[in-house]
């Protein structure tokens, strides 16, 4: 599975901006996909997780409310849309897709060790 980021900017603080990330290959709808992010100088932090399926999700507290994480199988993409963004949400964001397993529990798919697959990452930037 190859992943391509996309739609990260330069935009100021309270505005909007949807991410996508692209996935190549067979058998997308058997993946769980997530979004992480990485700001200078800090290790890379879970943002969002999404079930393979489309039914349920986890986030990072600190963006509950402000961000969603959704699929479209049918598409092979998967979506973070970031709303009311904060200077504190500038980062690389990366997006990583973790192979189906009996189970989508919170622990498990918040850690980046269970991603077997990672796109290039996109910037973003948020100015105060």
């Amino acid at each position: 599975v190859q992943l391509q980021a996309s739609g990260g900017g330069l935009i100021q603080a309270g505005a909007s901006l949807r991410l996508s990330c692209a996935a190549s290959g067979p058998s997308f709808s058997n993946y769980a996909m997530a979004w992480f992010r990485q700001a200078p100088q800090k290790d890379r932090e879970f943002v969002a997780a999404i079930k393979w399926s489309g039914d349920s999700t986890y986030y990072f507290d600190s963006v509950k409310g402000r961000f969603t994480i959704s699929r479209d199988n049918a598409r092979n993409t998967v979506y973070l849309q970031m709303n009311s963004l904060k200077p504190e949400d500038t980062a690389v964001y990366y997006c990583g897709a973790a192979g189906r397993r009996p189970w989508f529990t919170s622990t498990y798919y918040r850690d980046e060790n269970s991603y077997d697959y990672w796109g290039q990452g996109t910037q973003v930037t948020v100015s105060s």
